[in-house]
């Protein structure tokens, strides 16, 4: 007899984005619970949270009209759907009065934004968090209708403690993890589904918190952690972590399995599909992670694990792209044997609020290349002219469009050859390689080309390190 599972199901905004889709996710929750004990958690219906950002700027500029037009847009959204949803009469005027009170509590919100003029990062993390409010309601009474047993909880319901950082809080994990397995263990002894609105807790004060885009990973996580799951399956419109965009790889593959650590890696060189603070939850109490399709869920997806099976362990996993960024090259004879300079460009771009993605510098200490965002090349260059040329910088050089490639693998630790595989990969394709940086944990291998080079690039990677017959099929 195969023994219950106690799994968390995070569903991303794509996979409620009509009332086909959410109906579907239901059905497939409803199935898996029947074996399982389930707990689920969903991010706002598909482009939601947009329209409620839009809301904050015109709030802003005091465009009340334009506000008010966008509001009454997501209400009448909101109520179809929940109409179309729903077949039982009392499920369904059950869930109209809950929707009725949530919006009106929203208006309210609206109102006194609009009156005062100004939205504070507090109120802007109450207004956003409604998208998740309202899709939860949906999906606990569909399961209803379904026949399931279900109830619709926020994150701040639950249990999720949180600092005050509006905007990017960070759970209090101790408190967390109390109040959370108190509010959730009855319920899930009792075969009842709880719905869990993700991406938001609230502080110590009963204010609401939000941890930043993509946030609903890391409910997800903070609540498999806190109710011991067996596994956390993220729910989306991909197959799972792939061995290159297929996009630009034509032959991209699903990859079976990966670790934490080169999950983060992928996380942080672009994959999408996973918030990079998602893992932390997870890491102490070794939780698998599993990143699957939303519409094709008999593809079993990527298993993300503390200790990947050893046929799995490849010398390189996966090769990630970074598009369209800026390179800033300095340069300087003053700078060789200065204490303190990369201090002194770094502090200069982080006053100017630029994130600096990858950093190279020449052994004789003469340059230092950077590369940043191509939104931020304009300010970052502009710093650098008017606070340190002619100081410590004798001459700059940019180069306006430039891909960062990764490839990703804890294979590659130790193996020899795999830099001299990857640039004469690269030199058959006719592809100039412009700055190079790896980790001394061999984790990663970054180097950056420009964009017009990137697909070839990759393809040229993928191919010579047969990423093709690694993937599933």
């Amino acid at each position: 007899m195969v023994s219950r599972l106690r799994l968390v199901l995070k569903f991303g905004g794509t996979s409620l984005s009509s009332t086909k889709q959410i109906r579907a996710v239901a059905k497939f929750v409803y199935t898996v619970s029947k074996k399982n004990e389930v707990a689920v958690i969903c991010s706002a219906i598909d482009d939601v949270t947009d329209q409620l950002l839009h809301i904050s700027e015109f709030i802003k500029k005091g465009d009340k009209n334009a506000a008010s037009f966008v509001l009454s847009k997501l209400k009448k959204q909101h109520r179809r759907i929940a109409n179309e949803s729903v077949s039982n009469s009392k499920i369904r005027k059950r869930l109209a009065d809950k929707l009725d009170s949530d919006l009106s509590e929203l208006e309210g919100l609206l109102h006194g934004m609009m009156l005062l003029g100004e939205v504070t990062p507090r109120s802007l993390d109450y207004l956003i968090s409604f998208g998740e409010r309202l899709s939860i309601g949906i999906v606990s009474h569909v399961l209803q209708d379904l026949k399931a047993r279900s109830l619709d909880v926020t994150g701040k319901d639950v249990g999720i403690v949180t600092d005050s950082n509006f905007g990017a809080s960070k759970p209090l994990m101790d408190t967390t993890r109390l109040r959370v397995f108190t509010k959730l263990e009855p319920l899930l002894q009792k075969r009842t589904i709880p719905v869990i609105g993700g991406f938001a807790g609230a502080d110590q004060h009963g204010h609401v918190t939000t941890f930043g885009r993509g946030g609903s990973d890391y409910t997800a996580t903070i609540i498999a952690s806190c109710i011991k799951a067996d596994e956390v399956w993220l729910m989306s419109d991909v197959d799972g972590l792939m061995t290159a965009d297929p996009k630009l790889v034509r032959d991209a593959k699903v990859i079976p399995e990966v670790s934490y650590v080169e999950a983060m890696e992928m996380a942080l060189f672009g994959a999408k599909q996973i918030h990079p603070r998602s893992f932390e939850p997870l890491l102490t109490k070794k939780i698998p992670m599993r990143i699957r399709s939303t519409f094709n869920v008999n593809n079993p997806g990527t298993l993300v694990t503390a200790t990947p099976d050893e046929s799995t362990n490849k010398t390189v996993k996966c090769v990630s792209v970074i598009r369209h960024n800026g390179l800033i090259d300095m340069r300087g004879g003053s700078m060789v044997g200065a204490p303190g300079t990369a201090a002194t460009i770094f502090s200069e771009l982080a006053k100017a609020g630029i994130n600096i993605m990858m950093i190279s510098q020449s052994p004789s200490e003469s340059s230092i290349s950077v590369v940043v965002k191509k939104n931020d090349l304009d300010k970052a260059v502009n710093t650098m002219e008017m606070n340190l040329l002619g100081k410590i910088i004798k001459k700059i050089d940019v180069t306006t469009d430039v891909a960062i490639i990764a490839l990703i693998g804890s294979g590659m630790r130790g193996t020899i050859g795999v830099a001299s595989r990857v640039f004469g990969a690269a030199a058959k394709k006719k592809v100039n390689v412009i700055m190079i940086a790896q980790g001394s944990s061999e984790l990663n291998l970054a180097f950056v080309v420009k964009d017009g080079d990137c697909a070839a690039a990759l393809q040229a990677l993928h191919d010579e390190f047969q990423l093709a017959n690694h993937g599933s099929r």
